[in-house]
């Protein structure tokens, strides 16, 4: 099952953090954009090339010490179709090179359409006798507040093509509780939902004891992100808000077991800028900073939680 590749990639490099591919021009080092500009003006071609060029360099510095990324389709699907390509070779590259990709898409919608939104991201598509893989990546971001008829389609596909999804819970953005945190008899919206992704996850079981179906609940949030650890025990959580939203490591602590699993926290523009902010660093070694900052955050986390253990198999 997805999440258990993704638990084992975790185990292995020690380290529960994904690194957020969301590429902006001016995040790129300016010897790499002026590149691209030479080669093809200054177009959403050349906008395109340079972030490709970026991202490889940043995958193949964290590679073996990252378990995951996360490419959130809004900063490809900004460049037109040359960066939707971009999304899809990102992808490619990262899971040649070992790491397990989340598409950042928070995908919602019922029936059919969500079902094309599944098999884009997640499965094959036939064209005449041939079977492609639009983009292929191990799980997907949803929006799970259409209820049932918005999720079902997702669970055909990660079952057929064996993928994950993280649903939004508790979002690690200062609104959230606008519509979240609101009571549904005693019981808060984002509690319930957090339920649902339980029962959703009874159709996809790993043999960890985490299902296929997790729950995306920001690092802003401790308390509740703590609170459902405790009552979400089948439910993986993709955990954003650690780094420059404002959550730390303490913070994110309680999203994780007894066996130090249960979670992966996302960190984007500080390992991506990590150049920006490191003393002395040149923007050519972009890549050797993001590494560091990389290598920084799976310490800060890890000295909380501890060793990061295979559970005994369910």
């Amino acid at each position: 099952m997805s999440m258990d590749r993704l638990i084992e990639k975790i185990v292995q490099t020690q380290n529960p953090t994904v690194a957020g591919l969301d590429p902006k021009l001016e995040f790129i080092p300016a010897a790499i954009k002026e590149k691209a500009y030479k080669a093809y003006g200054h177009t959403l071609k050349a906008a395109a090339k340079a972030i490709l060029e970026f991202n490889r360099g940043l995958i193949d510095a964290l590679c073996d010490i990252v378990p995951a990324v996360k490419p959130q389709c809004a900063y490809y699907e900004m460049y037109g179709w040359q960066g939707v390509k971009v999304l899809y070779k990102t992808i490619e590259y990262a899971r040649e090179k070992g790491m397990y990709v989340i598409t950042d898409g928070k995908r919602n919608d019922i029936g059919t359409t969500m079902e094309a939104y599944a098999v884009a991201h997640l499965g094959e598509v036939a064209v005449g006798e041939e079977r492609c893989t639009p983009f292929g990546a191990d799980a997907l971001t949803v929006n799970g507040y259409l209820g049932s008829d918005g999720i079902s389609p997702l669970l055909k596909v990660c079952a057929a093509q064996d993928k994950g999804i993280f649903v939004l819970a508790k979002t690690s953005n200062p609104s959230s509780g606008e519509l979240q945190d609101k009571p549904i008899g005693d019981t808060p919206v984002y509690r319930v939902m957090g339920e649902m992704c339980q029962q959703w996850g009874q159709a996809l079981p790993g043999k960890y004891g985490y299902s296929g179906v997790g729950a995306v609940v920001g690092a802003t949030y401790p308390e509740q992100l703590g609170m459902l650890r405790k009552e979400l025990s089948a439910t993986f959580f993709l955990v954003p808000g650690y780094g420059a939203q404002g959550g730390g490591a303490q913070d994110v602590a309680g999203a994780f077991d007894t066996n130090g699993l249960g979670a992966i926290v996302n960190s984007s523009r500080a390992i991506m800028t990590a150049y920006k902010k490191e003393s002395g660093a040149k923007e050519s070694e972009y890549a050797a900073c993001a590494r560091r900052e990389a290598l920084r955050m799976k310490e800060d986390i890890t000295r909380y939680i501890g060793e990061i253990r295979l559970p005994e198999q369910k």
